[in-house]
């Protein structure tokens, strides 16, 4: 079980990526596809939390969250140019 949730949270990884350079790439913007990547993060780190349950594992998971939370605050905040 432990190999397949590792293997889940890998390919999940490989999505996020996959999916935040998509988003790039069709919006011109990051700060469109930081977010995307970041939850993908999140999730591939819960997977690999329920494979691998240690403190290290939990730090982890706990610092991309803290990350996606501070990021999609400073996305807000930040004023956005007028074209």
């Amino acid at each position: 079980m432990t190999d397949a949730l590792t293997a889940a949270a890998l390919l999940i990884t490989a999505a996020g990526i996959l999916s935040a350079v998509t988003v790039c790439a069709m919006s011109r913007r990051i700060g469109h596809a930081l977010p995307v990547l970041l939850d993908f993060l999140s999730a591939a780190g819960l997977v690999h939390l329920a494979a691998d349950v240690s403190w290290n594992s939990i730090l982890v998971v706990a610092a991309v969250i803290t990350v996606r939370k501070v990021a999609a605050i400073g996305i807000t905040v930040t004023p956005r140019p007028q074209p």
